[in-house]
């Protein structure tokens, strides 16, 4: 393979210029081959509050602009050990969820196809359950790292069993998940009852709440984190309103008291060597952004997710 091709180069493309893809990289269109891709699923039909995540992707390739091609707190070159190309938008119904759950399944079996890394941002929290179902068909059930504010493995919402709030749930119910090495991370804020860490539990989610962060070095944490997950095949979930809304006001779901980009990508360095088999960056909203803070904190939690990715280095 020749050697990959990455970023333009803004000595001679200036960085507000050119194509807007994720961190300015080649289209899947425009390379012979890829190893890991960045696609959009810009879907929000499934959201409970807020609508607006559909225009996510599109933001968070805007946001990523001004990201360079070495990473230097994990000595890694994301992009030049690998080639990873922007896959675009995957078109979906708006008015199906149903239809749009499978559409979803079939465009990331598609573009993943026997090896590719898939680096989903959608999109609201639904489409996290057909992209582990493609998963499992690849490595059987996966370790999930959920980080997320909330818990979403409630049961319905009006009756409805496919929302942002119930992918993990159903992908439980499904068979989909690791039960003895899956993890919450960053849960806070009220619940409709104890009974939802409960049954959260039996679904197999250990948790990591945003209180153990004000308590416990960052170090420790990241340990508790990489015992549970183990030598698994490990899925990463992200939820953008994780991050406390001062360091990501553009989501649909606001809770007070979340973690600090900062917390959140020296997590993500933790989990290096670890078996990260797919991803996915959930439920940025820009209606509500200013300054691009939102995007530039997605598109930064991207940027680790490729760099921890296996055979980075």
């Amino acid at each position: 393979m020749n050697d990959p091709i990455g970023p333009v180069d803004a000595t001679r493309v200036p960085r507000y210029g050119g194509d807007t893809t994720f961190a300015r990289l080649p289209r899947l269109a425009d390379v012979t081959e890829a190893d890991a891709l960045v696609w959009g699923v810009p879907f929000d039909t499934g959201v409970s509050y807020r609508p607006g995540a559909r225009f996510g992707p599109n933001h968070v390739r805007q946001s990523s602009r001004l990201l360079r091609p070495y990473n230097p707190a994990l000595d890694a070159m994301p992009f030049g050990r690998r080639q990873v190309a922007d896959a675009g938008d995957l078109g979906v119904n708006p008015f199906d969820i149903g239809e749009a759950i499978a559409t979803v399944e079939n465009g990331a079996r598609e573009l993943s196809g026997t090896s590719r890394t898939l680096i989903t941002v959608g999109g609201d929290h639904t489409i996290a359950l057909p992209l582990l179902r493609v998963q499992h068909e690849r490595h059987g059930p996966v370790a999930v790292l959920h980080f997320d504010a909330h818990l979403d493995t409630w049961d319905t919402y009006f009756g409805a069993p496919h929302t942002h709030g119930t992918p993990f749930r159903r992908a439980a119910e499904e068979g989909l998940i690791d039960f003895d090495h899956s993890m919450h991370v960053g849960i806070r804020g009220p619940l409709y009852s104890k009974l939802d860490l409960d049954e959260s539990e039996k679904m197999g989610f250990a948790a990591v709440h945003c209180r153990d962060f004000a308590r416990s070095p960052l170090d420790d944490i990241i340990n508790r984190i990489r015992t549970r997950l183990g030598s698994r095949p490990v899925y990463v979930s992200v939820d953008i309103d994780v991050l406390d809304p001062g360091f990501a006001p553009g989501t649909g779901t606001p809770e007070a008291g979340g973690l600090s980009s900062r917390e959140l990508l020296e997590v993500l360095r933790g989990l290096d060597g670890l078996d990260i088999v797919g991803a996915d960056l959930v439920e940025v909203a820009p209606a509500y952004d200013h300054a691009e803070i939102t995007g530039i904190a997605a598109a930064h939690v991207v940027y680790e997710m490729l760099s921890i990715l296996p055979g980075g280095r």
